[in-house]
């Protein structure tokens, strides 16, 4: 779709391919360039729109999927999943700042890690399929970037880091902090990675990912349910 290979690599990650490769080139570009590069566009526009597709998006689906969720049960759902910190972990799942436009200073003090650059580009992408996608795709494409984190953040009211409540769990029954271990599968456009806990030396859950991170959390996910079933006697 585009001669740089950057771009080329991340379309192919992102899963869509822009008739429009321009959008994505906006998208991209951070306004530190457009410092370097007169008359260049920065993504602020397209972050803008992509803000509101986003809720749209995540509105509708988790709506329809969650049909007894009552309205303060969908409201934090949808803000948990469209947070900031959401989505520059997103980002980096999806490698964006390896494509970045970014000015020299901007680039040289690590404008490519930096959260708040990584979720406003995240947003801006959205923005642009949206302008060059049917809805239907949008929709799809979205949905299989969040659909874990909807699907995690979903299994209760307030439930961000189960990973810390995990941890909470074994501190207040005296267990031994749990251990995480890690293996990895696939090509690097379409790795997963699987996580397994221990607690006490004894497998206590498993998950799997997109990121090391969403892995993690889903195995504590698991753990946290089992083990507080088989204290209580009843499901959290």
């Amino acid at each position: 779709m585009t001669a740089d290979p950057n771009l080329a690599a991340l379309a192919e990650r992102l899963g869509y391919a822009f008739a429009q490769p321009s959008l994505l080139v906006e998208a991209l570009t951070h306004r530190s360039w457009c410092a370097d590069h007169e008359g260049a566009s920065s993504n602020e526009r397209l972050e803008f729109l992509g803000d509101a597709v986003l809720a749209l998006v995540v509105t509708d689906h988790i709506y329809a999927a969650y049909p007894e969720m009552a309205e303060g049960q969908l409201a934090p759902l949808r803000a948990e999943v469209v947070r900031a910190e959401a989505l520059a972990d997103l980002a980096v799942e999806l490698r964006l700042g390896e494509a970045l436009r970014l000015g020299r200073g901007e680039d040289g003090s690590g404008g490519r890690e930096k959260p708040s650059i990584l979720s406003d580009a995240m947003e801006a992408v959205i923005g642009a399929v949206y302008l060059d996608a049917p809805w239907e795709v949008l929709v799809e494409l979205v949905g299989g970037w969040l659909s874990e984190r909807i699907a995690v953040a979903a299994q209760g009211p307030g439930i961000r880091d189960f990973k810390t409540r995990l941890q909470e769990y074994c501190a207040r029954n005296r267990q031994h902090a749990p251990e995480y271990r890690l293996t990895e599968k696939g090509p690097d456009h379409e790795k997963r990675f699987l996580a397994v806990v221990h607690v006490d030396g004894k497998e206590s859950g498993r998950g799997e990912g997109r990121s090391k991170k969403q892995a993690e959390q889903a195995a504590a996910a698991s753990a946290w349910q089992t083990l507080t079933v088989a204290t209580t006697g009843t499901a959290p």
